[in-house]
């Protein structure tokens, strides 16, 4: 089960496109389907105005959300030939290559997209990236951030980040700081209580983790992870019944949380 997604604070691409050597995209995987109307509609859109960047932009999306990423990346490669310097361009086809897995491909192309113009999305974006690597580089990218004093919400990211990297590297109890320090610049940063709670639960600490995961229940109450990973200290301290409710509460809110469901048919639940 996936424990963490960083969500990117997206810049206005059509904005971004506006401002003013492209590399040949990395093997993406696709899925293999059919086009959707969408799809089939703006293909023959952009065949049509193929100087309109708008519209492959559109297509991009549209080829993003239906786990497309190959063409998403030919199109990306397209536009980049004809505007290398542009910005939001190389930001986005970075989001596509992390879409892909090419994590080193999106490093480069948020290295592009950074000296293009140094905005705080893309650093915190490479930052996350070096964070999950163990690589201190996202240390002084977050220091990067921190030194425009942005205001709390950007406080909060690279307090999170940084407690990443901190996780990551095994200082825990540097971590836990930085995320206490994300929550008490943003009390709703439901990926902080969560990987607070699983630094105590993988330290055996299930009470102080599942205190962190109630917290985060009564934050945010949709949240299914909050209520799995409850469901988890809870099953380790042998509160059957409580543990059996939260597994219940995961599934009604994600029914895609399959370990949930294998958990319930342990605890004799049908």
């Amino acid at each position: 089960m996936k424990r963490w997604h960083f969500l990117l604070l997206w810049v206005s691409i059509a904005a971004a496109c506006n401002n003013h050597e492209p590399k040949e995209s990395p093997k993406a995987t696709s899925r293999v389907q059919e086009p959707s109307p969408l799809v089939k509609r703006l293909y023959q859109s952009v065949a049509s105005y193929p100087d309109s960047i708008g519209l492959r932009l559109l297509l991009v999306n549209a080829l993003d959300s239906a786990g497309d990423y190959r063409p998403a990346l030919q199109q990306m490669d397209s536009l980049l030939r004809k505007d290398s310097l542009n910005f939001g361009l190389w930001f986005r086809k970075a989001t596509l290559q992390e879409h892909t897995k090419d994590t080193s491909g999106a490093l480069q192309s948020y290295h592009f997209a950074a000296r293009i113009y140094p905005s705080p999305d893309a650093l915190l974006a490479m930052a996350n990236l070096y964070a999950e690597q163990k690589n201190n580089k996202a240390l002084a990218l977050c220091a990067q951030v921190d030194a425009m004093r942005l205001g709390r919400e950007y406080t909060a990211h690279t307090s999170f980040i940084s407690g990443v990297y901190y996780a990551r590297t095994r200082n825990a109890s540097k971590a836990i700081d930085l995320f206490n320090r994300c929550i008490a610049n943003d009390y709703t940063y439901m990926e902080a209580y969560m990987e607070k709670g699983f630094l105590y639960f993988d330290a055996r600490k299930t009470e102080e983790a599942r205190k962190v995961f109630e917290t985060a229940t009564s934050v945010r109450v949709n949240y299914a992870d909050a209520w799995y990973w409850l469901a988890k200290c809870q099953e380790t301290q042998n509160d059957r019944a409580g543990a059996i409710k939260s597994y219940q509460t995961a599934l009604a809110l994600d029914p895609g949380i399959t370990e949930a469901t294998a958990a319930l048919k342990k605890l004799g639940v049908n």
